[in-house]
């Protein structure tokens, strides 16, 4: 990477790009010891051979590993681009201070003792950015381990990961609020011949966080591949963007996020001053755009490697080749738990195949048996057979031994190469064992090696499901703009379904009665059976205390209820304020869903769909997804829940009206969204979604507003 290079991009700020290649730095605290916290990185800069100028700052030495020392900032003879700051906690803010009125643009602080530990951490930290801020300089950490390009020997680190060697050369950007993790990285992608020549670790973000090193990844050019580490999701929008960004660009985010468990949570929380934030809500952020979660070191570097190939098979069928049969069935069982399609060979082939081998196993998995030992050509015949006839956008080969026994394995590698020259689009891998020489043949080849079939066939899936999120183009779709103030105070259920019927949610018929002779009247004219409600803002579950009387059948039985309604209500809140009882068309048919909204601290409001009823508590069977989005966009997200065939239609069963589903849970995404943070919930439950053509409507609703101070309204 070069300065040159990225002001072609379109990446306009000047601190970012003072951090990531800068033509001269300060190192404050800099020590003569190169195995110190402020020596190491000067050493570094001097054994890599970076080319710009290092001034160590060090009152107390008139040199530092053969560089001139300078006793202050303001004595430095120019203004560097970027500075290394190593100095304990409390001489942090006076440092940056000086930076600051020196002019300098970036700032990277290795010092610890901020927001990570109890007590006044947390408001040093803050006199930090505010310094920073004030002088219009970016700041990386604190708390860090700082960050590196190998590109330009540009190391502004204290890591120890360069004793047993430096980085390999390569496409993979690194970034991790760990900084021993990203470290850690960094040498098992070293060792398993990745290149990873860019890594930054943000620390406590402070400023600068992973959402913003995403973004600038997302438009390097000299970046194919994003590898991050997250504890916790700090400025969501400029996370979310960075996302958006770098799926335009086509450019795969491997992510291991934790946090998930309540551990987890306070672990992230004392480590980097991080919030883990509810892990449902930000898996389905990351799922919104396309990113590859990943569960292990393991996956992410599996899948990192892979997705360096620049292959990502759209509508991924997987093709496998194999010299063992338990093999292809332990393939099988992983494509099936990855919803990875592994469909038959064409019969015309599978007939052709058995007369090359009369006891191959020609569906799929292909399996030519141990007879390529003798015969190398079948597995050329069977693999060729797979790709042209079968049309697999997705070739796994398990050769075992047999991929690194010379001469054979020269074959096999020497076949599959022409195979991927001829077939570009197409994701080649082999599953075996070799040397590291060969592995690298095989690289150089555009084809991947994993000793592993099972980790090769979840890193295949992957490659899918990024093809996937590439494809659709990510919707950056805003509804125009509106103003909306919600009422202060708990709403009952006719205030929130007449709030909500006004931004276009479809409500089942009814009508708020306040005597018994307009319930009459309301109930003969909906038609019998009718539902009765008590309603009244402070009578928050109306069924606990037999609110809701369903299948009242006559006149004589509304008289009743209504009178009963009203008791219940006195004997179980005495003082609550009754506005009357809510008569309701009693709907048959369809089918009980659920929808609604949760703000979540960290992403704002999430739209929420699920089926209701039983099946919510039996199933769990739930997606989220952030607010607003389109018709278009909630449609694929109710067609997303697994027993989406209850909605299709199931023994004989009609199909139910999913347009409507969709565009009730879109406008209900636009509510949350004009709302904004007045709106702490709203729960629709159920959702009767009549069959196709009939519409969907409430038929009960809940309203929870932030100005509530936690006290329910609605049901």
């Amino acid at each position: 990477m070069n300065a040159r290079a990225l002001d072609a991009s379109s990446l306009r700020d000047p601190g970012l790009l003072a951090l990531m290649a800068p033509a001269s730095v300060a190192v404050v605290g800099a020590s003569s010891d190169p195995g110190r916290i402020g020596g190491r990185p000067i050493n570094w800069m001097l054994r890599a051979g970076y080319q710009g100028e290092i001034y160590p700052i060090n009152p107390a030495r008139a040199e530092v590993q053969g560089l001139r020392s300078y006793d202050s900032v303001a004595a430095l003879p120019h203004t560097p681009d970027a500075a290394i700051v190593a100095v304990p906690a409390p001489q942090v803010v006076g440092t940056l201070e000086a930076l600051g009125e020196k002019g300098v643009r970036a700032a990277v602080v290795l010092s610890s003792g901020f927001a990570e530990v109890p007590g006044e951490g947390a408001a040093l930290q803050q006199q930090l950015l505010d310094t920073a801020r004030r002088h219009g300089m970016r700041m990386l950490g604190p708390n860090c381990l700082g960050l590196f390009n190998a590109n330009v020997g540009w190391y502004a680190t204290f890591t120890t990961a360069f004793e047993s060697g430096w980085p390999r050369a390569g496409r993979i950007g690194v970034v991790s609020q760990s900084g021993a993790f990203g470290s850690h990285l960094v040498c098992l992608a070293r060792d398993r011949g990745m290149g990873t020549p860019f890594c930054v670790t943000t620390g406590n973000q402070a400023d600068i966080t992973v959402g913003e090193i995403i973004h600038w990844y997302a438009q390097d050019p000299e970046v194919d591949v994003i590898a991050a580490y997250v504890e916790g999701v700090t400025r969501a929008d400029v996370f979310v963007e960075a996302l958006a960004a770098a799926q335009r660009a086509r450019k795969p985010v491997v992510m291991l996020k934790v946090g998930r468990s309540a551990i987890g949570h306070r672990a992230a929380q004392s480590h980097t001053a991080s919030v883990a934030g509810n892990d449902v809500v930000t898996d389905a952020v990351l799922r919104e755009f396309g990113v590859a979660r990943v569960r292990s070191v393991d996956e992410l570097l599996d899948v990192a490697y892979m997705a360096a190939l620049k292959t990502y098979p759209l509508r991924n069928t997987l093709g496998v080749a194999s010299i063992s049969g338990g093999v292809g069935v332990l393939i099988s069982d992983i494509a099936e738990d990855e919803g990875m399609a592994m469909p038959p060979m064409p019969l015309a082939t599978q007939k052709r195949l058995l007369e090359l081998l009369p006891y191959a196993s020609p569906v799929n998995p292909v399996d030519c048996t141990a007879q390529a030992l003798n015969d190398p050509t079948l597995v050329r015949s069977f693999t060729r057979a797979m790709v042209e006839e079968g049309q697999y956008t997705s070739v796994l080969s398990f050769y075992a031994q047999l991929a690194g026994v010379p001469p054979v394995a020269d074959r096999l590698m020497e076949d599959l190469a022409v195979l991927r020259q001829e077939h570009p689009d197409r994701l080649f891998v082999v599953s075996g064992t070799m040397t590291q020489d060969r592995q690298r043949a095989y690289d150089a080849s555009g084809l991947a090696v994993l000793e592993d079939p099972v980790r090769a066939a979840r890193a295949i899936a992957a490659m899918g499901r990024l093809g996937e999120a590439f494809e659709r183009s990510h919707s950056s779709w805003l509804p125009e703009p509106a103003v909306l103030t919600l009422p202060r105070g708990p709403m009952s259920e006719a205030q929130a379904k007449q709030l909500l019927a006004e931004h276009g949610v479809d409500i089942a018929p009814e009508q708020l009665c306040a005597d018994v002779e307009s319930a009459v009247h309301a109930a003969r004219s909906f038609g019998w059976p009718v539902v009765l409600k008590i309603v009244s803002p402070d009578i928050a579950h109306k069924t606990e205390m037999g609110g809701v009387l369903m299948g009242v059948g006559d006149e004589e039985a509304v008289r009743s209820g209504f009178d009963l309604l009203l008791s219940r209500a006195k004997a179980h809140v005495p003082n609550a304020s009754i506005e009357g009882v809510l008569v309701a068309r009693q709907m048959q048919g369809g089918v009980e869903c659920l929808m609604g909204i949760q703000r979540d601290p960290v992403f704002g409001p999430m739209a929420v769909f699920g089926l209701g009823g039983i099946f919510v508590e039996l199933l769990n069977d739930v997606v989220l997804r952030r607010c607003p989005f389109n018709e278009e966009e909630a449609e694929r997200m109710v067609r997303s829940i697994r027993s989406v065939g209850v909605l299709d239609g199931m023994r004989s069963r009609p199909p139910v009206d999913v347009p409507a589903l969709a565009r009730m849970l879109s406008r209900l995404s636009v509510f949350a969204h004009h709302a904004g943070d007045q709106l702490e919930s709203v729960d629709l439950n159920p959702v009767l979604a009549l069959p196709l053509g009939q519409g969907a409507y409430a038929l009960d609703a809940l309203v929870q507003t932030c100005s509530n101070h936690g006290k329910e309204t609605g049901k």
